[in-house]
């Protein structure tokens, strides 16, 4: 099973639609060997004790046993978040296939960081689950509208392009 690191944004995007069925954050754990930056769950934490959409995805993300959590020493240097820091550093150090990324504003950043990981968002990922089986593009975009609602995604041009594939 290929390897998927996830950022905070990214596995906190899916978690949004976790109540959807099917569920984007089930189908992302059972067809990947998901690991999370202990940076990356101190932050789900934190975001876990708001009462929100997006504290509700966070203890979505905590309550599931199927992921598994490394630690990783950060770059002091690193112009990102700690979570974004610590998911790119444990990308390169594993070798993993994908990192899941939501920083629409970094991608650039992020992308130039790793080494030999292909980094994907979550609209990426939703059609990579499209094209192979996991979700109809009909869910798939069912999916997308919802998440994009939550994370007020409605204007953003990336999410659009990435909409645009879904339909054809």
């Amino acid at each position: 099973m290929a390897v998927l690191i996830a950022d905070t944004s990214g596995v906190v995007s899916l978690a949004v639609a976790a109540e959807t069925d099917p569920d984007p954050l089930s189908l992302t754990l059972d067809r990947y060997d998901v690991f999370l930056p202990e940076t990356v769950v101190g932050e789900l934490r934190d975001i876990a004790s708001y009462d929100d959409g997006h504290g509700a995805a966070a203890r979505a993300v905590l309550d599931r046993a199927n992921y598994t959590v490394r630690a990783v020493d950060l770059d002091a240097e690193f112009p990102l978040d700690d979570g974004e820091n610590a998911a790119v550093t444990l990308a390169n150090e594993t070798d993993a296939e994908l990192l899941l990324c939501d920083e629409f504003n970094s991608l650039g950043l992020v992308h130039a960081s790793l080494a030999d990981t292909r980094l994907v968002t979550t609209p990426t990922l939703l059609s990579v689950l499209s094209r192979t089986g996991g979700l109809s593009a009909g869910d798939a975009e069912g999916v997308l509208d919802e998440i994009s609602a939550a994370r007020s995604w409605e204007a953003n041009s990336y999410v659009a392009r990435a909409r645009s594939l879904l339909e054809r």
